[in-house]
């Protein structure tokens, strides 16, 4: 049987693995080999839907990785559909 988690304990547990996760972004962001973004990305996503502030910047990062998408797709290849 499933356990449900206390909406306050859970909030809490979710602003510091957010904000864990952010720091630990900018933090890799430093080091050559690994992307940090993609954890600051991760933690934007945990908080999203706790703080207005990290929604916003979430949906302006899908809204620059959709662009970034679509410029680098094969020329009259629209939409999510799979290569044939």
């Amino acid at each position: 049987m499933a356990r449900v988690i206390p909406r306050p304990v859970r909030k809490a547990v979710d602003w510091v693995l957010g904000l864990s996760l952010i720091a630990a972004g900018v933090v890799l962001g430093f080091v050559p080999v690994l992307q940090g973004w993609v954890l600051v990305l991760a933690g934007l996503a945990v908080l999203s839907s706790h703080s207005r502030l990290a929604h916003r910047l979430y949906e302006r990062a899908k809204g620059i990785g959709r662009v970034v998408r679509n410029r680098f797709r094969a020329p009259g290849r629209r939409g999510s559909d799979p290569p044939a």
